[in-house]
């Protein structure tokens, strides 16, 4: 296909997502009437649905042939597909029972959508990114064996016979489950299952291979992902463990439900990542967010620790002298407040000698160069030295100096 039928099928597909979006929305909004109103659940999920195809759109406009385009696009559709199936089988089960014709097939639809794309997400938008190719063709039976895992899965699930027991068709049987097959069914997902885990852990492994032989602009690309995926992931993780560790009660905390969505929502930095990194906007300024994320979050912690540990100890200290503990929480504000540039300095530093080196060694350099400059009066002697401190800062291919007579 020439690229301008291929920026038409793009936007084909994207006019298709908006009309069923369009019918999700109508349909869950007459759904949340007659049941309660729209919830942030919903909105969170379709900023998130939306994220993924617009961001595959803007790359498909300026490259219509990039893979990583299509499957942002593809991704986008999938869970459209699901929204609409899950708000079809809500309206026509739950708000006017008998209005709709089929509402158990879109809560089939609904409940095994997250098949093909989790495996979209987690196993080919990974491997492939970000030049739309394989790490090498050894990557190949990986690939081959997540399509047809994925494919397997799905028609596993989608067959698999029994009653829905989660969504508005909660209840109901399968309408395409096959009871004969229920052996080999059970069978295929005690294997379909770990497999997907596997395909999608080989994925993640061939990305980390991909970033440790990058340079240049394929491991700025690389870097972009694997900031988004570690915040996402860390949030996420954080939400998870508070959910666990939180006593149960009803309605859930404030602070929880929060938690819950900001974590939901850091989803859309995964497509955003993507697209800055595809398109290279502000590709390099990577390394400035990792740099302050690393040093502020650091910060962060260690103040959080000491505030918390002086508090305690001034509260034990002065427990015999006073019952309040204003006194303990001024100090420990006091000693956090002081301490905030020195510990940011120490900390700045070790991050920079941990994780860049180059730039380290580089600012002693011109600082050791700056030093010697201000004693040195030799013009002979003053060029070497900044022909030596060019060479290790910048690391040309060739030095020249030129004086003018």
């Amino acid at each position: 296909m020439s690229e301008a039928a291929l920026r038409r099928s793009a936007w084909a597909a994207w006019w298709f997502l908006v009309v069923m979006i369009v019918i999700g929305v109508a349909l869950s909004i007459l759904n949340q009437t007659a049941t309660s109103s729209l919830g942030a659940e919903e909105l969170g999920f379709g900023v998130v649905l939306v994220a993924f195809p617009l961001t595959g759109l803007l790359i498909l406009r300026r490259q219509p042939r990039n893979t990583i385009g299509w499957l942002l696009v593809s991704i986008g559709v999938v869970w459209g597909v699901g929204a609409l199936g899950d708000n079809y089988a809500r309206y026509g089960l739950l708000v006017d029972p008998g209005s709709l014709p089929g509402p158990a097939v879109g809560a089939l639809i609904a409940n095994g959508i997250w098949a093909p794309a989790l495996g979209l997400m987690g196993t080919f938008l990974i491997l492939l990114y970000p030049d739309g190719h394989l790490p090498s063709p050894r990557w190949r039976p990986v690939a081959w064996t997540s399509a047809v895992t994925i494919v397997a899965l799905t028609v596993v699930i989608y067959l698999f016979p029994g009653r829905f027991e989660e969504g508005p068709a909660s209840g109901l049987s399968n309408p395409l489950g096959l009871d004969s097959a229920r052996p080999l069914l059970e069978m295929a997902l005690t294997v379909l299952l770990p497999l997907f885990a596997l395909c999608i852990v080989a994925a993640a492994a061939g990305l980390v291979r991909r970033f440790r032989r990058s340079r240049g602009i394929e491991r700025q690309q690389l870097k972009w992902l694997a900031t988004a995926g570690a915040l996402v992931a860390s949030v996420f993780l954080l939400g998870m463990t508070t959910s666990l560790l939180a006593p149960d009660s009803d309605p859930e905390p404030t602070w929880q439900v929060a938690l819950d969505q900001i974590s939901f929502l850091l989803f859309v930095l995964l497509p955003a990542s993507i697209g800055a990194a595809i398109l290279r906007h502000g590709l390099y300024s990577i390394d400035v967010v990792i740099n302050r994320a690393l040093v502020y979050g650091t910060l962060t912690a260690t103040l959080a620790g000491v505030y918390l540990g002086s508090v305690l100890l001034l509260q034990l200290v002065l427990s015999p002298l006073t019952e309040q503990s204003d006194l303990a929480v001024a100090g420990s504000t006091l000693a956090v407040a002081a301490l905030f540039r020195p510990a940011r300095s120490r900390i700045q530093g070790a991050v920079d000698r941990r994780f860049y080196r180059n730039r380290y060694d580089a600012a002693l350099a011109l600082d050791a160069f700056a030093g010697r400059l201000r004693h040195e009066v030799d013009l002979e002697a003053v060029g070497t030295g900044l022909c030596a401190a060019v060479r290790e800062t910048v690391q040309p291919a060739h030095v020249s100096l030129w004086l003018r007579s």
